[in-house]
């Protein structure tokens, strides 16, 4: 999981991954800035998307202690997070399902973690996006972002309906001729402004179903399941009360 970190994070800094992270920074800006509450968490393996949001705590993630880049940090394997249920109002899994070994287990994690009323936001690399059909060259299908397995929203409405989720809506950024990157603001205006299912990311908004939703259940402090410290140890509360996990 480090090592998948570190090559993220040079395909993030490269001149096609910082392209794509301004096209996908755009189309959740909006829906960053109109959440409020006191707690969010990326999971992810580029740079922070929502620095603009008014949420409070804004927790990051991050495999080992080595690589995590602030001190909100949740050190931890991502189907395994040190965190309550339903505390976060904004859970964001940024391009991670198509490369984690149980991306299931991710998607359960970070459904478990949302909070009623919340957002569930979900970035994934778009299999009929122009970066999609380049997949077909197998000389890439070993690097990043073109590595891994690529899901439609289709089907991950499929899995978020198993979690007790449902899509609100599928936005589509990332618009691009083959051969150049999503740098075309014209292009990216007229391809969001009419949502085409063609751009290389698709952004997954969701949220609990309405029935689950009504449910009161006990809220719990996460200053306190923390221990006042997102890195190092933390205690496992909520489904696994009696278990402690140990934070590498």
């Amino acid at each position: 999981m480090a090592q998948l970190v570190r090559e993220g994070r040079r395909y993030w800094s490269s001149p096609d991954g910082q392209a794509h992270w301004q096209a996908e920074r755009a189309c959740i800006g909006p829906v960053c800035e109109a959440l409020f509450g006191q707690h969010s968490l990326e999971l992810g393996i580029g740079p922070p998307l929502c620095d603009m949001s008014p949420i409070h705590h804004a927790l990051r993630w991050s495999p080992t202690r080595e690589l995590a880049e602030q001190s909100q940090t949740l050190v931890c394997l991502p189907h395994a997070l040190p965190l309550p249920d339903a505390t976060l109002q904004l859970v964001v899994v940024h391009h991670l399902l198509e490369v984690v070994a149980e991306p299931h287990h991710v998607l359960q994690e970070a459904a478990r973690v949302t909070a009623d009323g919340g957002e569930l936001i979900i970035f994934g690399w778009d299999p009929v996006g122009v970066s999609g059909l380049s997949r077909l060259l197998s000389r890439r299908r070993e690097q990043l972002p073109w590595r891994g397995h690529w899901r439609t929203p289709g089907r991950l409405r499929d899995w978020l309906a198993f979690v007790d989720f449902e899509i609100e809506r599928v936005d589509y950024c990332g618009f691009h001729l083959p051969g150049s990157l999503p740098r075309n603001a014209t292009l990216e205006t007229l391809g969001r402004r009419h949502n085409v299912p063609l751009g290389d990311t698709f952004m997954i908004r969701a949220r609990r179903h309405s029935q689950r939703a009504q449910i009161q259940r006990p809220r719990l402090s996460l200053k306190d399941a923390l221990g006042g410290a997102s890195l190092g140890h933390a205690t496992r509360v909520g489904r696994h009360a009696n278990r402690k996990t140990p934070l590498e």
